[in-house]
């Protein structure tokens, strides 16, 4: 039931309309005033809030898992790299509850008690991983900050200068904040939202890009003059384009951050100017920022660009570019489990993806635009990559810092074409650590196409095979002997049909013996012939082992025979050293489905997907070639010893 008093320093209505706020700040006069039952006692004012691009306001109201709500109070607070927001929820279910707002990202978060002791702040590292409340948690974060200013109902007393430490903790489902503030600390633990799907209303106007929340600030760089300009107060360092000299945009005498670009410094030209406005999946985004990052390799210096883009609803992606491949990255808000330390494969989303490099240290080599932390030219983080085309997952960290991003690879033309450039931009050299495996879609194809063919061709010998076996024509015995040599000829045999193929066999009794055949097939009514010489041989014996060599069986084939009445004719030549009779079983029958043709066919279509396969794994071969996991040479490794 909501609570109203009047303000004590000028007497306007206060309204509280949660049971739990005990403290106020009176939206006339900026009295801060703390609720005693019905009365109220102005301890003070309350320090001005910041302007930001925050699209909320007290009184905006929207749903949470189908419970609706409205923003009471707010907190801003300020830490080393910008200022964030607390929003005080009130629930029509009564609960309360907090939004929180930083750098883009929204997080609702109810407060948890929990049996068992909290950790210390001071215990607690980056990348640390613990059990608390029956979840496994990852340190995303560690600050030490201050509350600059508040406004409307909230459940503490607080003020400008009220010390701030907050440790964040996240998981594949969750996010928990630890606020040492308090003694105890307090727990809060629940979930990133995207913004849309809390359903706001009561918004502030004109947050959509390219409108902007408050009139820019416009002042001169330090280093060199050149005009330049902070689009609003959450607009905490500025680059000159002109000198590369970066300039703390929050502070009232615009030092310096980093000194200006040297004259032996190279210097990079965006390849997207910044005020580029465009549509990246439908949604309006506009250039802000330009940096140039370096990491060093075995003596190699690799560079690349990053472009940070305002969107929709005061958030913020990220464009990067290198050598021509571009990606879009968005800041996971629930990232994978893990910490700092590179591990083999990491798993997000459905898919495992490999580890590719570990960069100890990314610097910052050239800044312009604007940035919502205190960027500058020297600063490093540790970044290590995982890859599953066309995605890759990234953390980078640094001492009291850890975050999660995904980059989706895009081709040229793509960001061409959303920020509608004139001129195309360069092509991609080399192979990316995420760029899709141009062969992927041919292998797929032609892999698939190969296995359908294979199938119909095994069908079809299949086919032949079960219904086109050869059929018994004839079988008769000889006995060859050594002195004698006489040709001999089969008893008669019919072949009916269309013509055929027929197969004569011959199974022999050789033993370490050899034997020649001059073999007839006749035609009884015409007298054709089709001749065949076979020579047999078989022998076998033991040193040191057993061995054969040659075979006592042989099929010769005769091809396209009509039918008709038909009789064998053989003609022995025998050994004259080994006087010793072979005996021979000679049989014919229709000859089945050969296996050259089929295996001629397989060859023929195996041609191809092997040809896709070695193209679709040189492709990969250069992929890992750039990365932490590169083959190693014959000549690499004999180097090594």
């Amino acid at each position: 039931m909501a609570v109203s008093a009047h303000c004590p320093s000028c007497g306007a209505p206060v309204v509280f309309k949660s049971a739990s706020s005990v403290f106020a700040v009176c939206e006339y006069c900026q009295s801060t005033l703390v609720r005693h039952d019905q009365n109220l006692e102005d301890i003070g004012k309350m320090a001005a809030l910041v302007e930001d691009r925050s699209p909320l306001q007290l009184g905006a109201e929207g749903s949470y898992k189908g419970v609706h709500f409205a923003l009471i109070g707010r907190i801003q607070i300020k830490y080393s790299q910008g200022i964030w927001n607390e929003w005080h929820l009130l629930f029509d279910d009564m609960r309360t509850g907090w939004l929180s707002e930083s750098g883009g990202e929204y997080v609702l978060t109810f407060a948890q008690f929990v049996g068992e002791a909290l950790p210390q702040f001071n215990d607690l590292k980056i990348g640390q991983r613990f059990v608390l409340a029956s979840q496994t948690w990852t340190v995303s974060n560690i600050e030490k900050a201050e509350c600059i200013a508040g406004q409307g109902e909230l459940p503490f007393k607080v003020g400008a200068g009220y010390p701030v430490a907050a440790v964040d903790l996240r998981n594949q489902a969750n996010f928990a904040t630890l606020d040492y503030s308090e003694t105890p600390p307090l727990l809060f633990v629940g979930e990133a939202v995207d913004f849309p799907s809390l359903k706001m209303a009561n918004l502030r106007d004109g947050m959509a890009i390219p409108t902007k929340a408050v009139e820019a600030r416009v002042f001169r760089c330090p280093s060199c003059g050149s005009p330049m300009a902070a689009r609003s107060k959450d607009i905490l360092a500025v680059g000159c384009a002109s000198c590369g000299a970066v300039v703390d945009a929050a502070d009232e005498s615009y030092r310096i951050l980093s000194k200006s670009l040297g004259m032996r410094d190279e210097k990079y030209s965006p390849r997207l100017p910044l005020g580029s406005k465009g549509r990246l999946d439908g949604k309006p985004v506009e250039v802000i920022g330009f940096l140039v990052k370096r990491c060093v390799v075995d003596a190699i210096a690799y560079n690349w660009s990053e472009y940070l883009l305002a969107t929709e609803h005061g958030t913020y992606r990220w464009l990067t570019e290198y050598n021509g491949h571009w990606n879009v990255v968005d800041v996971l808000s629930k990232p994978p489990a893990g910490g700092i330390i590179e591990v083999d494969s990491v798993r997000h989303g459905g898919q495992v993806f490999k580890h590719f490099a570990t960069t100890q240290a990314a610097e910052v080599i050239q800044v312009a635009g604007e940035f919502t932390w205190r960027v500058r030219r020297g600063e490093t983080n540790r970044v290590v990559d995982y890859v599953a085309p066309p995605l890759m997952l990234s953390s980078e960290s640094t001492g009291n810092d850890l975050s999660w991003s995904q980059g989706s690879y895009v081709e040229p033309q793509v960001i061409a074409e959303a920020f509608g450039l004139k001129a195309d931009l360069p092509k991609p050299t080399a192979v990316f650590a995420n760029q899709p495996n141009s062969w992927n879609e041919t292998n797929r194809r032609i892999w698939s196409l190969f296995w359908k063919l294979a199938l119909a061709a095994i069908l079809l010998q299949a086919f032949f095979a079960l219904f086109s076996s050869g059929r018994l024509l004839l079988r008769q015995d000889f006995t060859f002997e050594p002195q004698r040599g006489e040709e001999v000829q089969t008893r008669e045999f019919e072949i009916t049909g269309h013509p055929s193929k027929i197969a004569v066999r011959n199974q022999t009794s050789l033993d370490n013996n050899w034997i020649g055949l001059d073999m007839m097939l006749v035609n009884k009514v015409t007298g054709t012939a089709w001749p065949a010489a076979r020579e047999l041989s078989f022998y076998s014996g033991y040193d040191g082992g057993s061995w054969t060599e040659g075979s006592r069986e042989d099929e010769v084939v005769f091809l396209n025979i009509p039918a008709g009445t038909y009789y064998l004719t053989l003609d022995p030549d025998m050994a004259p050293d080994k006087p010793v009779a072979v005996r021979d079983t000679v049989e014919v029958h229709t000859a089945s489905a050969g296996w050259s043709n089929f295996v001629l066919v397989m060859i023929f279509l195996i041609i191809f997907p092997i040809f896709t396969a070695m193209r679709h794994a040189a492709f990969e071969a250069r992929r890992w070639a750039e990365s932490d996991h590169a083959p190693v040479s014959s000549d690499d490794a004999d180097g090594d010893d």
